[in-house]
């Protein structure tokens, strides 16, 4: 059934507060499993209209026209509401749960309560915040950007999980999204039209994934329908994956069954054979990582760096990119006073130019640095000579830990 079944508006909205009333508006629920194990990571939420005669309407056939008069406002608030009693009624049969995603419009950018108004409901029916995801679409990132940076700052104060649903979908912004503090990139659907056959196709989803790990984010792949780009976007290290391969919306029990078995069927796959070479590249740094606190790549010849990570480093004030020689000349000033001299001319780019042409791999140096937190602790940097197969600049990777 259409929509435009209802009539006029006023006939379509008093029909919709009518489905409120009767509980015809009722969430199905979509499993998220694990892109290697297949076990349940949580679900979403999604709205269906299941009219008296049993006819189901799905989202499409009304979300888009309640948006048009902000009815939609009325909508999350229910799928909310009844998300979270189920949620509650969950715990009260023992049964363990998983977070549930649940979509609000970018309208809701415009209630200057909306963060104390789902604090306020989901503290209603006792559900802690952790078990509560909140997608925003990617459209709204485009709305009021600044209004959405800060309403995010606010969601994740009270504990409460944000994702950017339909990321590709034709409104992204790469550059607004390193600046949200969200904690998932849903890929749209869209991404996977051609199957994850054609070469395009899997470079786009392939660099997205690699993208969403290096903002630390969860990457979830939403549309799945086939082996084939399951099988691919688990090359990729794709984190998380929704779609009909996995399970349908499905209606309460269904889902309470998927909580209570804690999973679906998927065949055991072994990531070290499955990963691409950007999966692997990243369990290669995550390794790294725990060595090395503070990892940097400079270009001597263009006098550049950019800084890749702190982990718990003694220093965290430098800044994360800009011009090499200031970054030598800004670290030797955290140095104990005898080993400043020491630091700069051993990384000097002079002296590393002359290392580099005498063949040598490598250029260390220990020196005691004081930290953040005014403790002067012992700190090797070694410099390491790399080749860039499209450059004859002279690169490093710099790799420091603290000692003691």
């Amino acid at each position: 059934m259409e929509t435009t079944a209802f009539g006029s508006e006023q006939a379509f909205m008093d029909a919709f507060h009518a489905a409120l009333q009767n509980g015809e508006l009722t969430p199905y629920y979509q499993p998220k499993v694990n892109a290697v194990t297949g076990k349940l990571e949580g679900a979403e939420a999604l709205v269906r209209w299941i009219r008296p005669d049993g006819a189901i309407l799905s989202p499409a056939m009304f979300v888009p026209r309640l948006e048009e008069n902000r009815g939609i406002l009325e909508l999350d608030w229910h799928m909310l509401r009844k998300t979270c009693d189920f949620l509650r009624r969950l715990k009260a049969d023992g049964v363990h749960r998983k977070a549930i995603s649940v979509n609000f419009s970018r309208i809701h950018v415009y209630e200057d309560d909306f963060v104390p108004t789902l604090v306020r409901t989901v503290d209603e029916y006792g559900v802690p915040h952790r078990f509560i995801e909140v997608e925003i679409t990617e459209s709204a990132l485009v709305d009021r950007p600044e209004r959405i940076i800060a309403l995010i700052d606010d969601i994740h104060a009270e504990g409460f999980r944000v994702a950017i649903d339909d990321f590709g979908s034709g409104l992204s912004s790469l550059s607004f999204v390193k600046d949200v503090q969200a904690d998932v990139l849903k890929l749209d659907k869209s991404l996977l039209s051609h199957n994850c056959e054609d070469e395009k196709e899997r470079t786009v989803l392939e660099s997205i994934i690699a993208f969403a790990h290096r903002l630390h984010l969860t990457a979830v792949a939403e549309g799945v329908e086939t082996k084939e780009q399951l099988g691919f976007l688990r090359t990729c290290g794709c984190d998380t994956i929704q779609g009909f391969i996995f399970g349908k919306p499905m209606p309460e029990a269904e889902m309470r069954a998927q909580f209570e078995r804690g999973g679906v069927q998927s065949e055991a796959e072994d990531i070290l054979v499955t990963q691409a070479s950007a999966s692997a590249t990243q369990l290669l740094l995550d390794a790294v990582f725990c060595e090395y606190s503070l990892v940097i790549m400079a270009n001597l010849t263009r006098n550049s760096y950019y800084m890749m990570e702190y982990q718990n480093f003694t220093q965290t004030s430098c800044p994360s990119t800009g011009a090499f020689d200031e970054l030598i000349y800004h670290g030797s000033l955290t140095m104990y006073p005898d080993d400043q001299e020491k630091f700069r001319t051993a990384f000097s780019r002079e002296n590393l130019f002359a290392a580099h042409a005498r063949g040598e791999k490598k250029v260390c140096a220990v020196t005691r640095q004081i930290g953040d937190d005014g403790v002067y602790r012992t700190v090797q940097t070694t410099d390491y000579f790399v080749k860039s197969p499209s450059s004859e600049d002279v690169l490093i990777i710099a790799l420091c830990h603290n000692v003691d």
